[in-house]
């Protein structure tokens, strides 16, 4: 699958990528958690980034196994890859940039590994019958400011006043350079906690020399605000303004919030919504470790994935403690349904 940089308007573009997949897409799942069961050590600041510098072939391997799973899009390893990030860990600047640029060759590689192995026995069907190649993307992830801090302000979204729009700008602008050249088909800023990152983001897709698509993931915890306690309809605002975004939605998420989520976000937009929760566990930020929810279930997160589709979302994933196993299930829940008689909505 090519960029999807082409004339006309981006979420055009999307809507034609969602045809060519049936109607729906499918996203990856949780990275770290894949990178840990595979035997990476990532407590670390740079979290999965670090794979990119120590461990390459399991950042490979975790993309390949999404692939295998019925991913059609596909997140580079680099929301916590940061220059900022990466200089304080020793390395140089270039050495930085370097591998920015390495995390999505890395997700292009298991890409053409992954159509090297569907032989012509394996294509893929679309909806009228004929062999096709299933629709791949890969998406350069842009995490947040708080991530790059790695105090846990990614989820409160209380950045401090001494910082700015300006100096967000500053903070994310030659990364989001970088990986607007690196061969990514498009870039996801994912796990947004507040309005005013956003309102940084649309800036710089509007900067010469950024021409790339992008969506936007707001994260919550409520199903009506994002963390800084703006909502999401505000929120969604911002980036319904922004010609370059292909699609809009929410990551990093306990499932049972989603579908209010997507209702307000339908409110507002009429671009394609993503939406890829966390399996429904939650992060304890003081002791850094995941508690299991009494709430929710791998099970109920796959079982809500009907209703979302039924709200308005047409892409769909996982987050935080997601596996290949829930993506699969989530590829079955969808094609089982695309084979009953359509219900696809138009916006």
């Amino acid at each position: 699958m090519g960029s999807l940089v082409k004339k006309g308007t981006s979420s055009s573009l999307m809507t034609e990528f969602l045809e060519k997949c049936g109607g729906y897409a499918v996203v990856d799942g949780g990275f770290a958690t894949e990178l840990e069961r595979h035997g990476a050590d990532i407590k670390d600041p740079l979290w999965s980034a670090k794979c990119l510098i120590t461990s390459p072939h399991l950042v490979t391997k975790v993309h390949l196994d999404y692939l295998e799973s019925g991913a059609n899009i596909i997140i580079t390893a680099s929301y916590q890859a940061t220059i900022q990030g990466f200089v304080a860990k020793g390395l140089s600047v270039g050495e930085a940039e370097s591998l920015l640029r390495r995390s999505v060759e890395l997700s292009c590689e298991a890409r053409e590994i992954f159509y090297n192995r569907c032989n012509k026995g394996s294509w893929d069907f679309d909806h009228v019958g004929k062999a096709s190649r299933r629709p791949v993307l890969v998406a350069a992830s842009v995490g947040s400011y708080g991530a790059y801090l790695a105090d846990g302000s990614e989820y409160s979204g209380v950045y401090g006043d001494s910082v700015s729009k300006e100096s967000l700008k500053d903070f994310h602008r030659r990364r989001v350079q970088i990986l607007a050249k690196s061969g990514a088909d498009l870039i996801a800023f994912e796990t947004i906690p507040n309005k005013l990152e956003a309102e940084a983001y649309v800036d710089l897709l509007e900067e010469e020399g950024i021409d790339i698509p992008a969506w936007f993931a707001f994260t919550s915890k409520d199903g009506v605000t994002v963390p800084s306690g703006e909502s999401i309809i505000e929120c969604a605002e911002v980036a319904d303004s922004c010609k370059k975004l292909v699609a809009i939605g929410i990551n990093c998420t306990a499932p049972r919030y989603i579908s209010d989520l997507v209702i307000s976000l339908r409110q507002v937009t009429h671009k394609p919504i993503i939406v890829y929760p966390n399996s429904g566990e939650v992060y304890d930020g003081l002791n850094k470790k995941w508690i299991k929810s009494e709430e929710e279930s791998e099970e109920d997160f796959v079982s809500y994935v009907s209703r979302w589709r039924e709200e308005g979302a047409s892409l769909f994933g996982g987050c935080c403690r997601t596996t290949p196993n829930t993506i699969k299930a989530i590829t079955n829940v969808l094609s089982c349904e695309s084979s009953a008689p359509s219900k696809l909505k138009f916006w």
